[in-house]
């Protein structure tokens, strides 16, 4: 039951982080010279500030996806007996 549970969370957050990533790569491929308000953040060092915020939120989303994975799952055990 539990290799089961982490199979399904396995999936969903592979499937979670391609749907993320997935649109980003056209502007990645496009992108022949940085937009000079990077350039500005990266000669400050905040461009890590940026990246560390971004970070942040992603992973509280992550988590919060998988903390109503579980509930769901076990309302459907509760339902289920």
């Amino acid at each position: 039951m539990k290799n089961n549970w982490l199979n399904r969370l396995g999936r969903r957050a592979l499937l979670v982080l391609a749907a993320v990533l997935l649109p980003w790569l056209p502007a990645l491929a496009q992108q022949t010279t940085s937009p000079e308000m990077a350039d500005q953040l990266r000669q400050d060092g905040k461009i890590y500030v940026v990246v560390a915020v971004v970070l942040v939120i992603l992973v509280g989303l992550l988590l919060y996806l998988v903390a109503i994975d579980r509930k769901v799952s076990r309302l459907e055990r509760e339902l289920r007996d």
